[in-house]
């Protein structure tokens, strides 16, 4: 088990049709709270990171805190590098031990998105390391990065020209999800998703997963959805958990740390919780 690559969790996810969540973390208590989370439910688990969060927190910090807490443990994760238009931070990441990243070259035209992408992979094969790709932007901004315009989605033979020229692992196309927290309900061309995987099968990365229905999750993972992003949703438990905690807290003019992390601790974990068993990955770790 431990630390293994992103298709190490993927293939079988892939295969066997369940989702695996990929949770954006923000600080050292979500790290250790959505691992412990996985090991609770006996599910392989993709850390996600944005470039915020590297920047804020340190390469090597934060790549310290990660191998300190997930030595020896007793369930398949590892440690991605999400959205990211910058190679230097890429380049960086893969250099510390980081297991995959996505190069969001979204912004780009189609050449030159390719162009740059290949080289990406080619630099992360060097590490033992895997790449995921796209080709249009999912609508809204996360972490600073992203247009809440919507882009144009490509042709189905544009996104296979891609897979096939780039070589990447996992594919994030767009299906009218977006990040952030939904104004309305979102409708979805999941028929996207199984067009492609039948043209070229390949892991899918579903963005923008804060805010979907049971139903459509299960629908799209049942495509070939097989990494399901969430941030929007740990963010809002992190902050809404610390807030409750403390409003509680100046009522009773009890101030006390320890128990804070320990309140929110157990609500990151439930929320980490409740998408492995949503998702189908839990109980997948014999």
């Amino acid at each position: 088990m431990s630390v293994v690559p992103l298709t190490g969790i993927l293939s079988d996810a892939y295969k066997e049709r369940y989702g695996v969540p990929a949770i954006n973390i923000v600080n050292d208590l979500t790290l250790e709270a959505v691992l412990a989370a996985a090991v609770e439910n006996s599910s392989p688990l993709i850390v996600q990171t944005s470039v915020k969060t590297v920047k804020s927190i340190g390469y090597d910090v934060l790549y310290a805190m990660w191998q300190s807490m997930t030595a020896g443990i007793e369930v398949p994760v590892t440690l991605h590098l999400d959205h990211c238009p910058e190679r230097e931070v890429i380049t960086e990441c893969l250099r510390h031990g980081w297991n995959s990243v996505l190069f969001d070259a979204s912004q780009l035209p189609v050449e030159e998105n390719m162009r740059q992408t290949v080289e990406v992979v080619a630099e992360a094969r060097r590490y033992g390391a895997h790449v995921e790709g796209e080709i249009e932007s999912i609508t809204g901004v996360e972490d600073g990065i992203g247009s809440d315009k919507a882009a144009q989605q490509q042709s189905l033979e544009v996104a296979l020209e891609f897979l096939r020229t780039t070589g990447v692992d996992v594919f994030a196309p767009a299906i009218g999800n977006a990040h952030g927290s939904y104004k309305q309900a979102p409708v979805l061309d999941a028929e996207r998703v199984s067009a492609i995987v039948a043209a070229y099968p390949i892991p899918i990365a579903l963005h923008g997963g804060s805010g979907l229905s049971d139903e459509q999750f299960r629908d799209l993972i049942s495509r070939g959805c097989a990494k399901v992003n969430i941030s929007t949703a740990l963010k809002e438990t992190f902050m809404k958990s610390n807030l409750a905690f403390l409003e509680t807290a100046a009522q009773k003019q009890k101030w006390d740390p320890p128990s804070l992390f320990t309140a929110v601790r157990g609500d990151v974990m439930e929320l980490a919780g409740s998408l492995m068993r949503l998702f189908g990955s839990a109980g997948r770790v014999g």
